[in-house]
């Protein structure tokens, strides 16, 4: 009974231990299918939030994307109305050219019939005076009783003279109103040359000066027995002038770079105050590097002022030197940028290139950046870096003739010629000193008293202007004009002044009388 009740409580605890078991199973797969269950549902709550979020960048960029196209596209439309502008201006410009043509073709053709009609009055007048002459030689014959040689030699004397003082007058008249209309058109172009174009006036000097905190700081700079001022003088290759001015010292020196560097070393020596040999060793090479960059910079800015084109990084430096170089206190630099600009405006206005005017009017005096330290005019030194570094011959050409050493070739070598003369004698640009002043008036006194007739000679507005009187018993009205002509010639083949000088011959006859 015992064993039977043992056996039937194992059966029914095995029983309910599989019932628990089962039970045990089931709650862990149900909990896991609810794992599961909510694996999935997060998963799918983070793929729409990714979706979602890549629906909206996709906007976005697509938002950008438009926004950028209609940006491109507005400058595109920007782009093309100004080349539509520019074309519009050039049209205009050059119907007006041709207008312009046009009337200098009428012109011509208005001259060549007033020529031809001149020619044809000639004919006539030497037909006239060949019947005239024929006249004469008959009745001298008879009157006379000259044989025809005699006759026909009194006649072609008496003749050419005549002729001779109609061909002066003519030539004379012929002159004077080509010189009339050359000098209107001229000046209506240097006007406006002059208008389109202003610069500044810049005076250098050839001496700087140095402000000093206090009269103590004199001493630092000469140092213990002088040592300071001679390694500063001996290194920057300058003379460092210290006298009673207060609190300024002057640094001199015909280099302008040099000059430069000593006193930018200088000022930088002072601010610091530290002064003494290895220091100025050290601030000078520091300086030096400064200057040598301002020149690069001077030149960079000169030819994207002028916007002439790309030159070659020597060429770029050798213009920037021009900074720190002066022709009769002018700024060699800023002459050279005024002739460039000037003899653009000219050539534009003639109709030429306006770009290669303006290179050859930048590079006329680039011999002036190196003739400090090579031997020759700056004429010939300009040349030869021209054709080093592979100029156009009208440049190469414009620098040898600006100063008339040999003639020159194209028109806008004339153009730079006369921008340079302009730039150079305009009031104010040069500083002249009292020799050259008074050499200058000898020289065209000289000239005047060479020519046989001329009594007195005054010279005006600093040798602008030549008034030259003639006595009247030697010097007959058509021989002043000569006069005037030879006294030009002389001026222009025997000096080497800027700016032109302007020719006043008198003649002046008085007949006097005494009454008692």
């Amino acid at each position: 009974m015992d064993l039977g009740l043992g056996i039937g409580l194992i059966i029914v605890a095995f029983v309910i231990g599989i019932g628990a078991a089962a039970l045990f199973i089931y709650l862990f797969l149900k909990r896991k299918h609810n794992t599961i269950i909510k694996k999935v549902d997060d998963a799918k709550i983070e793929a729409q939030k990714i979706v979602k979020k890549a629906e909206l960048d996709a906007l976005d960029v697509v938002a950008k994307m438009k926004k950028e196209f209609e940006q491109s596209n507005k400058e595109k439309r920007q782009e093309i109305y100004d080349l539509q502008s520019k074309l519009t201006q050039r049209e205009n410009s050059i119907d007006q050219r041709d207008a312009a043509l046009i009337v200098k073709e009428n012109n011509l053709d208005a001259k060549q019939a007033q020529l031809n009609n001149q020619i044809e009055n000639y004919h006539k007048k030497e037909k006239i005076l060949e019947e005239k002459t024929n006249s004469i030689i008959s009745e001298l014959e008879k009157v006379a009783g000259m044989s025809q040689n005699e006759a026909k030699e009194e006649i072609f004397r008496r003749v050419e003279e005549k002729v001779n003082l109609e061909i002066a007058q003519y030539e004379k008249n012929r002159i004077d109103e080509a010189h009339e209309k050359a000098e209107d058109e001229a000046k209506n172009i240097l006007v406006m040359a002059i208008n389109k174009y202003a610069q500044e006036i810049t005076i250098e000097k050839t001496t700087s000066s140095i402000s000093l905190p206090s009269e103590e700081m004199k001493g630092r700079v000469i140092g213990r027995d002088g040592r300071n001022i001679k390694s500063l003088e001996n290194k920057l290759g300058v003379d460092i002038l210290i006298d009673d001015t207060p609190e300024t010292i002057t640094v001199s020196c015909f280099d302008p770079i040099r000059r430069e560097i000593a006193k930018k070393t200088l000022e930088a020596l002072i601010s610091d105050g530290r002064i003494q040999p290895a220091r100025i060793e050290e601030v000078s090479e520091k300086m030096k590097a400064t200057v040598n960059d301002s020149i690069i910079k001077a030149g960079q800015e000169a030819i994207f002022k002028l916007g002439i084109g790309k030159m070659p990084k020597e060429l770029v430096e050798l213009i920037g030197r021009l900074r720190y170089r002066t022709s009769y206190g002018q700024n060699a630099l800023e002459h050279s940028v005024e002739v460039a600009n000037l003899a653009g405006v000219m050539a534009a206005e003639l109709g030429f290139n306006q770009a290669l005017a303006k290179r050859a009017g930048l590079l006329h005096d680039i011999g002036k950046s190196i003739d400090f330290e090579v031997d020759g005019s700056h004429v010939d030194l300009g040349v030869k870096l021209a054709k080093k570094y592979g100029e156009n011959d009208v440049v190469v050409n414009s620098i040898a003739s600006h100063h008339n050493e040999v003639p020159p070739k194209y028109a806008i070598s004339f153009l730079v010629q006369a921008a340079d003369t302009l730039s150079a004698a305009r009031p104010g640009a040069r500083s002249e000193t009292l020799e050259k002043y008074i050499q200058r008036l000898e020289d065209l006194e000289k000239i005047t008293s060479s020519i046989d007739g001329v009594s007195q000679s005054y010279a005006f507005q600093s040798g602008r202007e030549l008034r030259v009187i003639v006595s009247p018993t030697e010097v007959s009205d058509l021989q002043a004009f000569e006069i005037a002509k030879q006294i030009k010639e002389k001026i222009e083949n025997e000096t080497s002044y800027p700016g032109q000088t302007k020719i006043c011959v008198i003649r002046e006859f008085r007949a006097n009388e005494v009454a008692k």
